[in-house]
């Protein structure tokens, strides 16, 4: 699964690495430790334009009754994106990529958890596969935009961190990964299951993590040798 993970670049940042046409993000603070519910960048294709928006992580889909279900939808397994509910009409219709500078996982060890930290090797940003949705607040009557992370198999470095982690999409996968027209769902599946990760590199780092209290530059620096998070 991913749980948390780091989007802490400028919206321009993004959306040069991106090439989109058109910003229209709201400006949010750099974070370290991006945590469900929060709101996010992500990128997406309206109108035959690519799009860098602001999205709250975790995917209500229309006919969700409330808000409460957007915690457990944070993620979605690319196995199943056809057959689930929550997921299966964005999966044909609302695909978007999810900018990240790097995400976290956790090690199992013998006392506790250990986070380690997992980012691109030439530190560029990784491209998440992604799906959103806009929900209408019965209450208010506003519109939101949420999404999901699309989680596969792990790569060889992140195996034995953790059996899940975020599919990520080479940029020639990016047009037939946005594009709305693009309603074959068994070429869309294959673009989640065949695709490779590039070059990745990883460090354990202090626990602090685990608390979405602190949200701070150092949570991303190799945990000292022998340290205690």
């Amino acid at each position: 699964m991913c749980g948390r993970f780091v989007q802490a670049q400028p919206p321009s940042a993004y959306a040069e690495f991106f090439k989109v046409d058109v910003v229209k993000a709201d400006p949010l603070p750099p974070s370290y430790n991006v945590a469900p519910t929060d709101r996010i960048y992500a990128v997406a294709e309206f109108d035959d334009e690519r799009l860098l928006g602001t999205f709250r992580w975790g995917l209500l889909p229309w006919w969700a009754k409330d808000r409460h279900i957007a915690a457990r939808n944070i993620n979605a397994r690319a196995e199943t994106l056809a057959e689930k509910p929550a997921f299966r009409e964005s999966f044909e219709r609302r695909r978007c990529l999810i900018p990240a500078d790097g995400f976290y996982e956790w090690e199992v060890k013998e006392r506790g958890k250990l986070p380690h930290y997992i980012y691109a090797t030439d530190c560029m940003p990784l491209a998440f596969a992604g799906l959103w949705s806009s929900w209408k607040d019965p209450e208010s009557g506003d519109r939101v935009r949420t999404c999901t992370i699309v989680t596969g198999l792990p790569s060889k470095l992140v195996q034995p961190i953790h059996d899940r982690m975020p599919v990520t999409l080479p940029a020639a996968a990016w047009d037939d990964w946005l594009a709305p027209v693009n309603r074959d769902t068994e070429d869309l599946h294959r673009l989640v299951t065949a695709s490779s990760s590039p070059p990745m590199s990883e460090h354990a780092v202090s626990t602090l993590v685990n608390s979405v209290k602190n949200n701070v530059p150092e949570l991303v620096s190799p945990l000292e040798t022998g340290a205690i998070g």
